[in-house]
């Protein structure tokens, strides 16, 4: 039976959106697993807008759903919209839009807040029984919407391997199970159906980081 997944993004570009590469790999790999996919995010303006050659923010403005237009190849549909009964699982991304723009993470850590829509669609998939795949730093939204939930952010200790090994002692500090696992393999959370992958919090080579997104997307599929 054919899978149906809900691909949730949330901008385009590592700095202010979705990580292209991650979206991209996950899309692979579920075209690869037959998967039918639907992409989405919400219709609102981005936080900012970061040059990409310097890292810096500009005072452009950009939506979100626009921006993530460019990865959908236009095919995105306004996260409003989205039908959870529709979907058998759904899969988000990473890239500090997820920080920015599906929460304010990237200013408030561990206090954060998330979109309101997002937070009632991740609520109402995990109610429904369906399975979540998050990658890079798109697992704190499991982190605080699912208290208790294991996931993993790669591993806790910070090297010039793992650069953002703090968010590991955040989401601990969260009451959720930090699990460290290697950037080629996936941490799977039966008790609440969540898949998770380091991805980019690792400092790693591209196809290290889509093999584990692809046991990501593997295992997500399982639990669907």
């Amino acid at each position: 039976m054919v899978k149906r997944v809900a691909v949730i993004l949330s901008g385009c570009g590592v700095y202010d959106g979705t990580e292209i590469h991650e979206a991209s790999a996950v899309l692979v790999h579920l075209s690869r697993a037959a998967a039918k996919v639907q992409m989405f995010a919400p219709n609102a303006d981005q936080m900012h807008v970061v040059n990409h050659c310097e890292g810096k923010p500009t005072e452009e403005k950009r939506n979100i759903l626009q921006e993530s237009a460019r990865i959908a190849r236009g095919d995105v549909t306004d996260l409003a919209k989205l039908d959870v009964s529709a979907f058998d699982a759904a899969i988000i991304p990473g890239g500090f839009g997820v920080a920015k723009n599906l929460s304010n993470w990237a200013v408030k850590n561990k206090d954060c807040t998330i979109q309101p829509q997002l937070e009632k669609l991740i609520k109402a998939f995990h109610k429904a029984g369906k399975p979540l795949g998050m990658c890079c730093i798109s697992p704190i939204l499991a982190a605080k919407i699912l208290p208790g939930c294991e996931l993993t952010v790669g591993q806790d200790k910070e090297c010039e391997k793992w650069p953002y090994a703090q968010t590991a002692a955040a989401v601990k500090e969260m009451g959720c199970k930090h699990v460290n696992t290697d950037v080629d393999k996936a941490h799977v959370d039966i008790k609440n159906k969540l898949v998770t992958t380091s991805a980019f919090m690792c400092n790693a080579a591209f196809h290290e980081v889509f093999d584990g997104i692809g046991v990501m997307v593997k295992e997500t599929l399982k639990l669907a």
